[in-house]
């Protein structure tokens, strides 16, 4: 779950992690009366991607009266095909040095890593592949945790001393503690910015496992204010139906079950110069009525001008995946071509059901794939 700026804010706030003075908007007049108070501000989207200020989404106002005329040009605009509904409308700040730092999780050591650069205010995967030295990390043990001296060194090698060493140890700290408390994937400031009256977080992003919702009442209410920035309208759909899936911009449904298979079926089509519509992942024992609903929904697609259905029968059973194309085949009446390729429990009994209602399997994946491009370009 990706917080919008502003609700990441109002937890670090809960944090004692300084944030700067503003209010949101949903209105021009609304971004006018918090600049009223504020004098000259920072006007920013709330989306929950990066690279807005790349894409216009951050714009500074001198005054109320600017305030309101950018706010009127942000607010129902899109950057990234997403709609900006808010606005973010904080206090400009005077920035002496802007700092990256960020927490995330280091897969491959089982840990969170802190990541700081003295390049703030840069996307860290541009810092990442010009200039990886520019980079501290600092692995967590889990066991032990990040301790203060651990926080002092990090500053330390980003070259601090003294007062401003232990300020940014103590920011260091305290965003580690957000990360840890709050089950995050993904937490950063960037940027950190030094400012006259010390450390303060011009920015945040806080990701948090979706997995991990359940110890977090007090977010619940922010999930569908940030679905609702961050998903299609049929990806919002999907969701309430319990499907896992993906809008792409193809024309080629594309259901799996699991997303190892789920991405090696796009992989397949788009090798051989298909376009990809959806991303479906059945999951494992998915049952006939499960099954008849992804079809149906993905069937439904307009833009969808073949369906490809790759099973890997282990818990979930090929002729219950048979049983259901089928019961959706008779249901819609739609002609769109359904290319399926299945293996495993069950594969003879649910060739079987399908041939009778006449509709081919292929045995490879490759095949399928092939046919399935073929299809979608005759439309």
């Amino acid at each position: 779950m990706k917080l919008l700026e502003y609700q990441a804010k109002e937890i670090f706030r809960k944090f004692d992690i300084p944030i700067p003075r503003g209010g949101v908007a949903e209105n021009p007049q609304e971004a006018r009366d918090v600049a009223e108070k504020l004098g000259p501000v920072a006007i920013k989207a709330q989306l929950p991607v990066g690279g807005r200020g790349k894409a216009g989404g951050i714009v500074f106002a001198n005054g109320p009266e600017e305030a309101e005329k950018i706010a009127e040009e942000l607010l129902g605009s899109r950057i990234k095909d997403l709609e900006i509904k808010k606005v973010l409308v904080e206090e400009k700040l005077d920035i002496k040095e802007e700092i990256y730092l960020g927490v995330t999780v280091d897969r491959r050591k089982r840990s969170f890593v802190v990541l700081v650069s003295s390049e703030g205010g840069i996307d860290i995967e541009e810092v990442a592949a010009e200039t990886p030295d520019k980079i501290v990390k600092q692995l967590v043990d889990p066991l032990l945790g990040l301790r203060d001296y651990h926080c002092r060194s990090v500053a330390k090698r980003l070259g601090y001393s003294g007062r401003k060493m232990n300020a940014l140890a103590e920011f260091i700290k305290k965003l580690y503690t957000v990360a840890f408390e709050m089950d995050a994937e993904l937490t950063e400031i960037n940027p950190l910015a030094l400012t006259e009256d010390g450390f303060i977080a011009a920015d945040a992003r806080l990701n948090v496992d979706n997995n991990a919702l359940f110890r977090h009442p007090e977010i619940g209410e922010l999930q569908q204010e940030s679905e609702l920035s961050e998903f299609s309208a049929r990806e919002l759909e999907a969701r309430a139906l319990g499907l896992t899936y993906v809008e792409l911009d193809g024309n080629i449904g594309i259901i799996g079950n699991g997303a190892g298979l789920t991405m090696a079926t796009l992989d397949s089509v788009t090798l051989l110069g298909g376009k990809p519509a959806t991303f479906l992942d059945l999951g494992g024992g998915a049952s006939p009525e499960r099954i008849e609903t992804a079809v149906t929904f993905v069937v439904k697609d307009p833009r969808v001008r073949a369906v490809f259905v790759n099973i890997l029968g282990g818990i979930t059973r090929c002729d219950d995946t048979a049983r259901g194309i089928i019961e959706t085949r008779k249901r819609l009446g739609s002609e769109k071509s359904v290319i399926v390729r299945m293996m495993g429990t069950n594969e003879e009994e649910g060739r079987r059901l399908l041939m009778e209602a006449g509709i081919d399997t292929l045995d490879t994946m490759e095949e399928a794939a092939e046919r399935a491009v073929a299809l979608a370009g005759e439309g």
